[in-house]
């Protein structure tokens, strides 16, 4: 199988997986809007009440970044559970018996989940920026943020992927995603981690998400990064690896086990 042919069985999963999103337009539409209705709640119901712990200035210029991390969180559900849906039917059980490149089944799926949640994070940022968030970002400071979302996403969609492979009912993927939605919760996206209690703030130091908006912010914002960039590279690049390396071990293993 040649890398022509693969890429070729590749975008043609990705239209299938196009095609699907146009069957349930709902569940494409919350996709979309669910990190600016996260964002809209925070800045407008608790902002005046967190404007102060940020230590002055606009409260949505610490928000964003959070959101960013938290959408790409919320996108990798929907690719867990397409996946798992996939299995339980029985149509990739179908594709293993045809003339396509094994892996393009997968890609196709990551590289739609990929361009939703690219659609996902611009509308946030557009929204965000009719709100009131004033980026200090240069051209190039935008490309590394933006550099720096594209790996977060690659990563969590490949262990989506997995997820979804390894799950019994798309209950199970949905749950399997739900650390990538919560993490955020407990990291430095709402509140800095120094605001928290002891035990709570040593956790969020250490948890993959903090890093990861540390440099968005800093990236975005002028804020100090610290070694948060090296720490972010780092953690994506471990989850890609891991997730693409158990997400190929659970599509190619005997299906009759």
């Amino acid at each position: 199988m040649t890398a022509t042919h693969t890429v070729s069985d590749s975008l043609t999963m990705l239209r299938r997986d196009f095609r699907h999103l146009q069957r349930y337009p709902v569940m494409a539409v919350s996709g979309l809007v669910m990190p600016v209705f996260m964002m809209l709640l925070f800045v407008y119901v608790f902002g005046s009440a967190m404007v102060t712990t940020v230590g002055g200035g606009t409260y949505i210029n610490y928000l964003v970044p959070g959101i960013l991390v938290m959408g790409v969180g919320a996108a990798s559900a929907g690719t867990a559970v397409n996946i798992n849906v996939d299995m339980t039917e029985g149509i990739i059980a179908r594709f293993r018996t045809m003339a396509i490149a094994r892996v393009s089944v997968l890609t196709g799926q990551v590289l739609g989940s990929m361009i939703r949640t690219v659609a996902s994070l611009t509308l946030v940022v557009a929204v965000a920026l009719l709100i009131g968030f004033r980026p200090q970002a240069s051209f190039s400071e935008w490309l590394l943020a933006i550099a720096v979302l594209l790996m977060l996403t690659l990563a969590l969609t490949w262990l989506a992927v997995a997820g979804g492979l390894a799950a019994s009912k798309p209950e199970g993927a949905n749950g399997f995603a739900l650390p990538f939605q919560f993490l955020p919760f407990i990291s430095s996206a709402f509140v800095p981690t120094d605001s928290m209690s002891p035990g709570l703030a040593w956790f969020a130091e250490h948890q993959p998400f903090t890093p990861i908006i540390d440099t968005l912010r800093g990236v975005l914002t002028g804020t100090p990064i610290g070694n948060s960039a090296w720490l972010a590279i780092g953690w994506c690049l471990l989850a890609t690896l891991g997730g693409y390396s158990w997400a190929r071990k659970l599509y190619n293993r005997d299906p009759s086990h």
